[in-house]
């Protein structure tokens, strides 16, 4: 009799140490959001510490691609605002000149007008003060525009300048997450290109399991809901965790090729993302299932 409990009970604990083998709602594989790092601006790579497998901060300096053409250029346009500072400096001497001689024109056209209503004066002596005194208001009201001009010259070479610093600054290679990198592209003293890839990174602290779900299967299924996922322990064994539902696709699609079921590939299906917490044992592209209750 003893032998026969210990026979029920073997199997018993046998399907339990193989956790939810065939119970599963569905089947996926686990994936990242991936961030492929570009280069910004052309030149030979001076610095770049990025390395495969290395974690790193949003924000992380890694290196630097070649700015001196850039930093001349700077300096270039540098030294051309100067001078044309220098040339505003001398249009705003003249001014002050030249409002200097309208001074004293100005006195010496009163006193003429003066003179010529008191008959002391000739038609001619009051025609040509004025005349001079006309003249030179005009070439003030002249001179005054250049300053305009050269204002304008100066708000290109600052936009010029402007220009060149972003440049610089995106030259600077910054990390865009935090994550660990997958791939690495280029090497230093490499050259890099706008667009050119540098660096593949993405997040794995927090993975996602992408799985697809029957019609049938989809009024189970809300976001926010808390699942079990399971992944392989071992060749017999399951590994459980915790995973929440953040997505639903609102559309229908075909079975995908790499799920492997037991239902037919014909069958249309809705694909479900869920995101769970990984100790490291994830990996991109490994094969999970779940449970929704």
């Amino acid at each position: 009799m003893k032998t026969k409990i210990y026979l029920l009970v073997f199997p018993i604990l046998l399907a339990a140490c193989n956790g939810n083998e065939n119970s599963s709602d569905a089947y996926g594989n686990f994936e990242a959001k991936e961030v492929i790092v570009s280069a910004e601006v052309q030149g030979k790579i001076i610095e770049f510490t990025a390395e495969e497998g290395q974690s790193l901060s949003k924000g992380q300096n890694l290196g630097f691609i070649d700015t001196i053409q850039k930093s001349i250029q700077r300096e270039q346009l540098w030294a051309q605002k100067q001078a044309i500072a220098s040339k505003k400096l001398n249009v705003s001497a003249q001014i002050n000149v030249q409002e200097q001689q309208k001074s004293l024109l100005e006195t010496e056209k009163n006193r003429l007008d003066q003179l010529y209503k008191d008959n002391a004066a000739t038609k001619q002596q009051f025609d040509e003060i004025n005349g001079k005194y006309d003249i030179l208001e005009k070439q003030i009201i002249a001179t005054k525009t250049q300053i305009s001009s050269i204002a304008r010259e100066m708000e290109v070479v600052d936009k010029q300048v402007k220009l060149v610093s972003e440049q610089i600054r995106r030259a600077k290679i910054i990390n865009p997450i935090n994550g660990t990198v997958l791939e690495k592209y280029l090497e230093e003293n490499e050259i890099a290109i706008p667009g050119k890839a540098l660096y593949k990174i993405a997040r794995l602290d927090v993975i996602e399991l992408r799985v697809y779900v029957s019609g049938a299967q989809l009024p189970e299924v809300k976001i926010g809901q808390k699942v079990k996922v399971y992944i392989d322990k071992d060749q017999e064994l399951n590994q459980e965790y915790e995973g929440k539902v953040f997505w639903i696709s609102d559309q229908a699609e075909f079975t995908p090729k790499i799920i492997q079921t037991k239902e037919e590939r014909v069958n249309m299906v809705y694909a479900v993302k869920i995101r769970v917490k990984n100790d490291g044992k994830i990996k991109i592209g490994m094969p999970g299932e779940v449970v929704f209750n």
